[in-house]
């Protein structure tokens, strides 16, 4: 692949406005003699110093509930906008009476706990950890204050593994050190256990390990479910690019990960281990989804909602699959996840708040451009705002506080539109590759690792067979999915 880019990192004020506009609160665009290297403050480094800043701005987001909100009854906690799920369920759930996960049944309404079991671990190492002296609200406290901590250690792993998964380009990591969405909901729940893992599966990706990254995603997804549609996304480019032992290594790895996490707990607590799957199978229709949307519109309970909900799932997965064999040029690894992971959100039974952490850093490297991402944080925060006060609506009684249904619907639509464009623009990318931030300067796919350069061995249209140029900024032309040569 001929190469028409230095090795020097990309600077996102030479090519995106917004950034060169945010960058006049700091002195304005690097110059075209300014020094980049030789600092002890690399751009991973400020990344990571950035995104530590802004969870901390989260955690002081939540103060209102962490001093008073989260004991004095549900609806102090969704006026303030400060609900976290991980006091209540330190109580709930067993930890504050020292109950074992999976093993001991719970007395409450859910028998056993309903996570998965390396997401269950992170929350009982979390109660090891919280004292256990003082009232029971002091011991909540610390125990949201242990996790927040864990967290934010996850949350360093995160900036650190998108930083650096495109070489050049570590800047468009403060799309996710920056986002709103990402400071509101992170100590909401243990997501960013599972998403720190995935980051640092994408990132071994692109350095071609293809067996490490199949073992993070496993533990990926013995943490969160949605981590195992990342193997979907790598099926189909490396059918594409015939590169199926790189496939069996990853798949093996995963298989092999997720079973040594799981196995231990599923054999001797079977009923405890299933419940997470169950309750996933068996929950109706629930807040932020669009089939809550067209429930409440049209007056249908929509008691097939798990069906529909499948089949979208499918239909959409098979329709990038398709796009995925008929592009122009194979799509970058990073576009594909976004895709599979947003349909999955999109088509699912229930959004909460928190699931647009999965999304964040995916979208930093799927479509690194500040004015496209800003506009899906935009709808995010309403979101986000809209599900509390509609919670306090519904739980204030005859006073009426907060947001009425209509109001969250339109808070839903919000989410799903502005979801559904950053979607459109990604597609657009790729069948448009000139389009594509990412490739300007003649760049295959940074994330793609044993993908990044390959050949193509299977498409199914006649664009996609016809050799692909493209015409990057220097106006030079670049020739796109041929194997470097040393």
């Amino acid at each position: 692949m001929t190469k028409v880019h230095e090795d020097r990192p990309v600077l996102p004020t030479q090519q995106d406005e917004v950034a060169a506009a945010g960058s006049e609160l700091i002195g304005g665009p690097l110059g075209r003699h300014a020094r980049t290297g030789g600092h002890w403050l690399s751009p991973v480094r400020v990344v990571v110093l950035v995104a530590l800043g802004m969870f901390a701005l989260g955690m002081v987001q939540k103060l209102p509930c962490y001093d008073w909100a989260w004991f004095r009854g549900a609806g102090s906690q969704y006026t303030h906008a400060c609900y976290s799920d991980i006091p209540h369920l330190f109580v709930a759930r067993g930890f504050a009476d020292g109950l074992t996960p999976y093993f001991d049944r719970l007395p409450g309404d859910m028998e056993y706990l309903e996570y998965p079991v390396l997401t269950g671990l992170f929350m009982q190492v979390a109660s090891w950890l919280t004292p256990g002296g003082g009232s029971m609200q002091h011991r909540e406290q610390m125990y949201w204050m242990v996790n927040a901590g864990m967290l934010m250690a996850c949350a360093a792993v995160i900036a650190v593994c998108v930083a650096r998964t495109h070489r050049r380009r570590p800047w468009d990591a403060l799309l996710l050190a920056l986002a709103p969405a990402f400071a509101l909901t992170a100590t909401i729940n243990w997501d960013l256990l599972a998403i720190a893992l995935t980051a640092a599966a994408m990132l071994m990706w692109s350095r071609g390990r293809t067996l490490l990254f199949g073992v993070l995603i496993g533990l990926a997804t013995a943490a969160k479910l949605y981590p195992v549609l990342l193997l979907g996304a790598v099926f189909v480019l490396c059918w594409r690019a015939g590169k199926w032992r790189a496939f069996g290594s990853a798949v093996l790895g995963a298989a092999v990960s997720w079973l040594v996490v799981n196995l231990p707990v599923m054999i001797p607590a079977w009923d405890g281990w299933k419940k997470f799957y169950t309750f996933s199978q068996e929950r109706p229709i629930d807040f932020g989804s669009v089939w809550l949307l067209i429930s409440q519109r049209s007056g249908n309970p929509l008691e097939d909602a798990n069906t529909y909900a499948t089949g979208l799932t499918l239909l959409l997965c098979a329709g990038i699959g398709v796009l995925t064999l008929t592009a122009p040029r194979r799509p970058r690894f990073a576009q594909l996840a976004f895709l599979v992971v947003a349909v999955f959100i999109l088509a699912n039974k229930v959004y909460s708040p928190q699931y647009v952490l999965w999304l964040i850093p995916l979208a930093a490297l799927a479509r690194p451009r500040w004015r496209d991402f800003l506009v899906w944080q935009a709808g995010e925060v309403v979101y986000f705002l809209g599900i509390w006060l509609y919670l306090a609506y519904t739980t204030s009684g005859d006073k009426h506080q907060g947001l009425p249904v209509e109001g969250y619907q339109l808070a839903i639509a919000a989410h799903l539109l502005t979801t559904l464009y950053l979607c459109a623009v990604v597609v657009r990318d790729v069948l448009l590759p000139d389009r594509d931030v990412v490739r300007r300067d003649g760049s295959d796919d940074p994330s793609g690792g044993v993908l990044d350069g390959a050949e193509d061995v299977f498409v199914l249209s006649d664009a996609a067979r016809a050799p692909q140029d493209a015409a990057p900024s220097q106006g030079q032309r670049v020739e796109w999915g041929t194997a470097p040569r040393d």
